[in-house]
């Protein structure tokens, strides 16, 4: 494997991993199952969950991804030879998911814009379904062709085509160093700016405060190692191709 194939440093590794985890699994999911799942009394299972099967897990793929050094796909197939087609589903599955996330990314780049003159208007909800997604029903409507979000996607794509076309440190490793911080900043800016909101104590009460009779409940423990699939994003090949390009005196 040559240098240009490999990590910079570690930090850059680990910068990327953390920006392939805090995605929308955590920044929109993760609130709605702690409030949904017991509030404060959800962390004894989800740390629980990261014990028995988060931490297990994502070292497990990647000590795979550090000894094979290859594709998905190519490792499956260096396993059995038959087996290969099962190491397709999940590059597959990752392709399906970047044509709704590039959506997202898309109206985020649109509201971006928009935010510096308000451009949504009095009514944020109404503006989304109607003017956003030209939609007569609601946000989850059908929707014809919108040139606007079709452009937004495309840029995205070609955002994305653009860092991976680098050299892995070049590309990823920079844009890492640089977005994943970046991120942190603006999240503890938001939630910042979101407890000067009105409500904001009885929202952060409702969702801190612990039912502990919940713990009982096996539902909740469902929920809490789902979560961290999804806080981690095992299973998903991430941590495992990332591993690959780790050099043979690089750490995991």
């Amino acid at each position: 494997m040559s240098d240009k194939n490999e990590w910079g440093s570690n930090l850059s590794f680990v910068l990327a991993m953390v920006g392939s985890a805090v995605g929308l699994g955590n920044i929109w999911r993760y609130p709605y199952v702690l409030y949904s799942n017991g509030g404060g009394a959800f962390y004894i299972p989800y740390i629980v969950a990261i014990l028995l099967m988060g931490v297990p897990f994502l070292i497990l793929e990647y000590g795979v991804g550090y000894n094979f050094k290859s594709s998905f796909p190519k490792a499956i197939r260096k396993i059995h030879s038959k087996a290969e087609f099962l190491g397709w589903l999940l590059p597959v599955s990752v392709f399906i998911i970047m044509i709704y996330y590039s959506c997202i990314l898309g109206w985020d780049g649109i509201y971006v814009i928009l935010s510096f003159f308000k451009g949504w208007g009095a009514d944020p909800n109404t503006f989304f379904a109607a003017t956003l997604l030209q939609s007569s029903e609601s946000a989850t409507g059908l929707t014809s062709f919108i040139p606007v979000i079709a452009i937004a996607m495309l840029i995205s794509w070609l955002i994305v085509w653009f860092i991976s076309h680098k050299d892995l440190e070049e590309g990823l490793g920079k844009v890492s160093k640089i977005l994943v911080p970046l991120l942190f900043v603006i999240m503890i800016a938001i939630v910042a700016f979101s407890l000067t909101l009105p409500g904001a104590m009885i929202g952060l009460n409702e969702l801190f405060s612990p039912n502990w009779s919940l713990l009982l409940d096996f539902n909740i423990w469902m929920a809490a190692f789902g979560q961290i699939i999804f806080s981690l994003s095992l299973g998903m090949s991430i941590a495992f191709t990332y591993a690959s390009y780790t050099g043979e005196e690089g750490d995991l």
